[in-house]
């Protein structure tokens, strides 16, 4: 299993590591790794690793075999060997975006409360798709919500709860497509906000800021119609 420390300490942009194996399709499996993998509509990070005077860039990463996760290159070179030491570089402005957005979107679905049927991140705009028969009338005044929530420079942060605490509480799901992977025995919570300031509480394997504040502003983008009950919500970073 690789050691996930972006799990720890999501603002860690630099680690050793060492390389336990290279997978058929070329990636790189490190003992511990920086680099969060593609998952929960969430891509894998990018960046850099180098050892012995080289350097192999790194495109994503992805879920591998046994809870691993392998680094994909993004050029055909020569891999790090097997056993090699080497220090991961993470592309730190790719990243942070990406923190931003994912916390962003979790406050789109506190001021939009209803089921999500899928979603994904990306730099500059990202989206959740509701539950929602109509489209929201007044998306100025959504807006002007979001960014309060922003403004209030609310804390992040997570806990872990037990799988048989998180099926004795399905309220705290707000996908409808899918539940938080169970089986290893617990599941990772993101809570925003904290006592009577809590506004959100759910499943989470991503990366996130630790205060509201540092997402910056946020803008409402269009809403497309994706099905009879179905709306796709757009959300831009303005800076």
């Amino acid at each position: 299993m690789t050691e996930l420390l972006f799990r720890d300490d999501p603002y860690l942009t630099e680690a050793t590591a060492k390389v336990l194996a290279h997978t058929q399709e070329g990636g790189v499996v490190l003992d511990r790794t920086l680099f969060y993998a593609t998952a929960g509509g969430q891509p894998g990070d990018s960046g850099r690793l180098t050892w012995d005077r080289r350097s192999l860039p790194i495109a994503t990463a992805v879920k591998a075999e046994g809870d691993k996760i392998a680094l994909v290159p993004s050029e055909p070179v020569a891999l790090p060997p097997v056993g090699a030491i080497v220090v991961q570089n993470l592309d730190w402005s790719r990243r942070h975006r990406l923190m931003r957005m994912h916390t962003a979107l979790h406050l789109l679905s506190v001021i939009i409360p209803l089921p999500v049927t899928g979603g994904a991140i990306a730099e500059e705009r990202s989206r959740l798709d509701f539950d929602m028969p109509e489209a929201p009338e007044d998306r100025d005044t959504l807006q002007e919500h979001l960014n309060l929530l922003v403004d209030r420079d609310l804390p992040v942060t997570d806990e872990w709860i037990t799988d048989d605490a998180l099926r004795a509480n399905p309220g705290l799901v707000k996908t409808m497509s899918a539940m938080p992977p169970l089986g290893s025995g617990h599941v990772r919570l993101v809570r925003i906000g904290q006592g009577r300031d809590q506004v959100d509480l759910q499943p989470c394997g991503g990366t996130h800021v630790a205060r509201t504040g540092e997402i910056g502003r946020l803008r409402l983008g269009k809403v497309e119609n994706k099905g009879r009950q179905n709306r796709r919500v757009y959300l831009h970073l303005d800076s």
